[in-house]
Order: C-alpha cells, then structure tokens, then sequence
C-alpha cells in the first residue's frame, strides 16, 4: 500500500517552501492532498493544459500562475502578483503538484517534488541487479556490474532541471551577467573555480 502522507510529510520537512501538496492518480484521480489545499475543482483544465503543453497559464483556486516550464515530467509555474509557484513532477503512474510559498525557490522545491514522486513509484531499476557490466554476453552485448552504480533517476532530474535552468535567459546566464556587470569579485572568482572544475571533468 502506499504511503501517500508519510510522502508529503517528508516533502515538506525537507522542503518548508512547499506548504501544500496533492498526489494524482489516473488521468485526474486526487488521492491525497493535504488539508489546507482544495484544487479539485481546477485539476482536470491542470491536467489537460499539463498534457497539451501548450498553456501559457493555469489557475488553481483562482490564482493565475504563468507557465515558466513545461514538459511530460515537469511542470513549473509562478504568480506575476506573488502569490506564489507551482511545481509539479509526473510519471507513468502518478503525479505530484505542490504550491510553493512567494519567497520560496523553485529550483529547489521542484528536485525536492520528483524525489518525492519516486518515493511513491512502484517501478523497479530498469537493469537487473545481476546484469554485469564489462563483459559480453550472447549477441555481444555489454552488461553492468554488480558493483557498478546506477543513476538514480531523481539524481537525474535534478541534472536536467539544472540544464533547464541554464537555457532560460533569466537562469544561470542571467546571473552570472548580473555578477560580472557589478564586478563582484568574490563571485567571479567562484564561478572561475567551477569553471576550471567543469573542464577537468569532461576533459576540455
């Protein structure tokens, strides 16, 4: 059985910007929310504007929150008037939309959100364990190790958000620009670090 409310408890005690959350099932079946947080009157239009990905915007509880990102796993809104973000991560069996108060960060309450869902998901590793890396098998195929690590897919979509947040123009380009054009030294000289570090890893 799963623990939807263990789930969200936890979700938000790692992340305390988010303050309400919902679980979905099926096509728009509400089968947790927490007690301050009623969408069920705007989660079929969420649902479909979600899967069209075409929405400039959704309402929830008639708050209007402008589309910021939208794909078949994420979705990522906010106020213009402040009244806060949307953040929502989806897979085959279920999804999970929580509001982020004003002050709160997106980037870090959606990571949090996908954990969240994973935690929820009963599907298993795409590799077996057994499976071995570095050897060939019949039809000379390459195999995984045992000792070998997997990704962990929430690990993943934590990278992917982050790529995300590097194309948007007021993403990472937008604050590196803003430091570079204050002269902050101390920053710039961060960012020179992980620059450097960035190279030496993939080895440019």
């Amino acid at each position: 059985m799963v623990d939807y409310e263990t789930a969200v408890r936890n979700l938000m005690a790692t992340e305390p910007s988010i303050i309400a959350v919902a679980v979905i099932e099926g096509k728009s079946n509400i089968v947790y929310s927490t007690d301050n947080w009623d969408i069920s009157q705007d989660i079929d239009r969420v649902i479909s504007s979600w899967t069209g990905q075409n929405a400039q915007f959704i309402m929830i509880n008639n708050v209007k929150y402008s589309i910021l990102q939208m794909t078949d796993e994420r979705l990522t809104a906010t106020s213009i008037r402040g009244m806060g973000h949307i953040v929502a991560a989806k897979d085959d069996e279920r999804k999970v939309i929580a509001y982020v108060q004003p002050d709160g960060d997106m980037r870090t309450a959606y990571p949090e959100t996908a954990r969240c869902l994973a935690s929820l998901s009963s599907k298993t590793p795409y590799l077996d364990d057994s499976v071995q890396l570095g050897t060939t098998g019949e039809g000379g195929t390459a195999a995984m190790s045992p000792s070998s690590p997997s990704v962990d897919p929430v690990l993943r979509a934590e990278i992917e958000s982050f790529l995300e947040w590097i194309k948007i123009e007021d993403g990472l380009a937008g604050y590196i620009r803003y430091y570079l054009q204050n002269f902050d030294p101390q920053i710039i000289s961060e960012l020179a670090k992980i620059y450097n570090e960035l190279r030496e890893i993939f080895g440019v």
